[in-house]
Formats: structure tokens, C-alpha cells, sequence
């Protein structure tokens, strides 16, 4: 799915849009492994067969639900819409803290005791992936008030966790682990444009995501370059594989998602104001 989920996303939306029409054939490609061939739990859940049996990574969520929902806007095919929303569902079941508002990156089922390491990146794509769902389920879906309590759960626990600087951390819950620049993009991104949209009141997360791509922005170079990124990054089950993870120029990661926030920021400084 790493490879195939955001990409399929990408060309979908292409087509949507009128930019090119000679990406069927790759479209059905790829969405035929991440519909259809992607390892599954009995009851239908998206995993992993790593690093042990029937393992959820939170990263998941963003590698599968773009692609999936994008295909159910693309043909108008309910089932796609139906298994995005039962994946957020059953991934929360098992992985969101309640008491923090925030996700644990893996977990594990053979596991009694699941160890949590909010790991900031991961609670990203997971809020990035309730964003793109929200965007393209239809008015009428029944999945809709589940989708969006989660997502507005999880914006009022990454409340909590800003730090004053508006980055957060790279434990999201650790303030001796370093500020992380990809993580605080995609915040800022998802949480102006769910203000932009409507999902959450402006006034009270607004100021927060204008914060956090004033962080952004700080980290930006002469050279066009997003500094202060975590390199990719697997699950791990003690906090020093997250502390010592590297940042890089070259991690792609925070590239996107800097330059969403900055466009839906724009916006959002159009649609409102902040005093």
C-alpha cells in the first residue's frame, strides 16, 4: 500500500479533474491490490503481517482511505465509501486513547498490553485520512456524524499538545522529544481546512493551525527546502526509536503537507478573521 494507496489517490483526482484521461488502466491497477489483495483481519480490517501477525500501523489509514474514497467519488460505487468508514471505525477501536485524544502509532493483536507511542507523523496521516474521506462522502452517507466526531475527537486531543512555539512534538505526549516539522504541516493543513469547511468552529482551532504554520514556515530555507523532518519511519515498542529518529532535509514528508497548509492557510486568513 505504501506504494500504490497515495498514488492512486493522486491520478484519480487527475482525472476527476480533467487533467488527463489516459490513467484508467494504472487507476484499476493499483486500486485492484489496495481494495482488493491487501492483507485483512476476519473481520475486514486493513494490517500487516509485520513485524508480527495481524499488526496495525496508524500509517495505514492514509495509505488506504484516499485511493479507496477517491475511487467511490470516481464511480459512484457505495462500497468503497462503506469500507473506508469501517476502517477509521475499527482502527479507533483499537488504537485511539480516549483520555489522551490521540492514536497509538502500532498495535498488535497477540499482544495483552499494548504499548503507546504517539507518534506525531502517524496521528497526521490518520487525521489527513478523515480529511480526504470527509471531503467526498456523499451529503447523505450514513457514516458521516462516526467519520467526523472521530476526527473532531482527535483535533481537540492534538489541542492539548502544541507546544507554545505551535510545532509539536515528535511523542506528541513527550516534550523532551524534539519538535517535528511534518506532523505540525499536516495539522495545520487538516485543521484550517475542516475550518474552511465547516467541521470544526474556526474560532476556537483556527489560531492554532495559523500558529503552527507560522512553525512551518520558520523552517523553511533560502533554498526551498523544509527542514525539521523525521525520516521514514517504522513501529517500534520503546520511545528511543522514536527520539533518535533523524530529521532530514530529503524526507519527503513534510514537503506536501507544507505546501497544503500554506494554500488552505491563505484561505483560511480569507474567510475569517483573528484578532
Amino acid at each position: 500500500m505504501d506504494d500504490a494507496g497515495a498514488v492512486c489517490a493522486a491520478m484519480i483526482k487527475s482525472e476527476r479533474s480533467g487533467l488527463t484521461n489516459n490513467l484508467r488502466p494504472l487507476i484499476n491497477n493499483y486500486i485492484q491490490y489496495v481494495f482488493g489483495k491487501e492483507y485483512r483481519f476476519k473481520d475486514g480490517t486493513i494490517g500487516r503481517n509485520r513485524p508480527q501477525k495481524n499488526t496495525l500501523w496508524l500509517d495505514d489509514l492514509y495509505m488506504y482511505i484516499p485511493a479507496v474514497a477517491q475511487m467511490g467519488k470516481f464511480t459512484g460505487d457505495k462500497k468503497y465509501y462503506d469500507d473506508c468508514v469501517k476502517q477509521v471505525l475499527a482502527y479507533s477501536k483499537r488504537m485511539f486513547n480516549k483520555e489522551k485524544g490521540l492514536y497509538m502509532h502500532g498495535w498488535v493483536e497477540s499482544m495483552e498490553v499494548h504499548p503507546q507511542f504517539h507518534w506525531g507523523r502517524a496521528n497526521g496521516w490518520a487525521l489527513l485520512a478523515m480529511s480526504e474521506l470527509l471531503d467526498v462522502l456523499p451529503e447523505n452517507h450514513a457514516g458521516i456524524p462516526a467519520v467526523l466526531s472521530q476526527f473532531r475527537e482527535l483535533v481537540k486531543g492534538l489541542a492539548r499538545y502544541q507546544s507554545g512555539s505551535g510545532f509539536w512534538h515528535q511523542l506528541l505526549d513527550k516534550e523532551d522529544s524534539y519538535l517535528e516539522t511534518s506532523a505540525t504541516a499536516i495539522y495545520s493543513y487538516c485543521i484550517a481546512h475542516a475550518c474552511n469547511k465547516g467541521w470544526i468552529d474556526p474560532m476556537t482551532y483556527g489560531p492554532m493551525s495559523i500558529l503552527a504554520w507560522n512553525a512551518v514556515s520558520t523552517k523553511i530555507n533560502e533554498r526551498g527546502q523544509v527542514e525539521g523532518t523525521c525520516v521514514g519511519t517504522g513501529m517500534a515498542f520503546d520511545p528511543a526509536f522514536y527520539y533518535h529518529r533523524p530529521v532530514n532535509v530529503f524526507a519527503a514528508h513534510g514537503y506536501g503537507p507544507a505546501l497544503l497548509a500554506g494554500t488552505e492557510i491563505y484561505e483560511l486568513l480569507n474567510n475569517f478573521t483573528f484578532t
